[in-house]
């Protein structure tokens, strides 16, 4: 599974990216994750098997849904939670729980 992981500058996306890498390896659950800014997309979805996207680009989360979803990517909205977590469990179980979906 791949996972790319969007906020507004790619900042905060790269935290989140580094503690769900460290999560996934603790857990045994082979993934690649990828961290980006909403600039990145649509382009930068090739490959990847789902999007996770920052709380605050709430307000256009319906378009990069559609976008992604025109990839056959599913999409999810992380809550404000994620970014002050210490690790990644719950990004990474919203993108396990999107990847189960899909199927």
């Amino acid at each position: 599974m791949k996972i790319l992981i969007v906020c507004g500058a790619g900042a905060s996306s790269t935290f989140v990216a580094l503690r769900v890498r460290r999560t996934a390896a603790e857990r045994g659950i082979p993934v690649e994750v990828a961290a980006g800014s909403e600039s990145d997309l649509p382009d930068g979805l090739g490959g990847v098997t789902v999007l996770l996207v920052g709380p605050h680009l709430e307000h256009r989360f319906d378009q990069i849904r559609d976008q992604a979803g025109d990839r056959g990517v599913a999409a999810r909205l992380m809550p404000d939670t994620v970014f002050a977590a210490r690790d990644g469990e719950q990004a990474l179980d919203l993108a396990l729980g999107a990847q189960a979906a899909r199927s």
